[in-house]
């Protein structure tokens, strides 16, 4: 599965944005949209809680053979057997994370320097996620990156490259000249009232 990853439309999920709705079926019709890759971020709830919705989640990315990402939480990836981890800066150190999930794991580090790109790359990562591009309300914590910066740092690696943070339809053209591999998106997919249409309209425009 390692070798096989497409990252050209990475879907990171956050609840919030779905106001209610069922994650299953969101993640199910972004899938059908054409979603390459799924990572289940969760922020504020109890580990039971998070346990219970990945294993609902994978059965889902399973179907379809999609690879499912669990976000920061080592021991909720491990105990579904999700294809990967994603950790940022604050969590635990990319290569830590390395030796504890093994070889066969995806591992993908959030970063936003060339400093920080070749550390993630030299401490075992298999993908980078870089941002945030744009602004963006689903995350507060995030740090501007500049499209220059993003060029940079894809040149600096040799492992795939994610661009994340408020990529949307009417500004994933700017990233064309970077040579990313995928962008990763929240609010244009989930927020739409159709996220299988949102995400249709996504996909053919990377």
């Amino acid at each position: 599965m390692k070798s096989a990853v497409n990252y050209k439309l990475y879907l990171v999920t956050d609840r919030d944005i779905l106001k209610g709705r069922d994650i299953c079926t969101a993640i199910e019709e972004a899938i059908q949209g054409g979603v390459t890759l799924v990572q289940l971020r969760e922020k504020d709830i109890s580990t039971l809680e998070f346990y219970n919705i990945a294993f609902k989640v994978k059965r889902v990315t399973d179907k379809y053979n999609i690879p499912l990402i669990i976000n920061d939480r080592l021991d909720i990836a491990l105990s579904i057997d999700a294809v990967g981890i994603h950790v940022g800066q604050d969590d635990m150190p990319a290569g830590i994370a390395r030796k504890l999930v093994g070889d066969k794991k995806i591992l993908g580090v959030s970063v936003a320097t060339v400093e920080e790109a070749k550390k993630a790359e030299k401490d075992g990562a298999d993908y980078i996620g870089v941002g945030a591009m744009f602004p963006t309300s689903s995350k507060d914590d995030a740090r501007a990156v500049s499209i220059e910066i993003l060029k940079k740092i894809k040149e600096s690696v040799a492992i795939p490259v994610v661009a994340i943070g408020g990529i949307n339809t009417k500004n994933v053209s700017l990233l064309e000249p970077t040579n990313i591999d995928g962008i990763a998106v929240i609010s244009d997919v989930l927020g739409k009232d159709s996220i299988k249409e949102a995400a249709e309209k996504l996909i053919v425009m990377i």
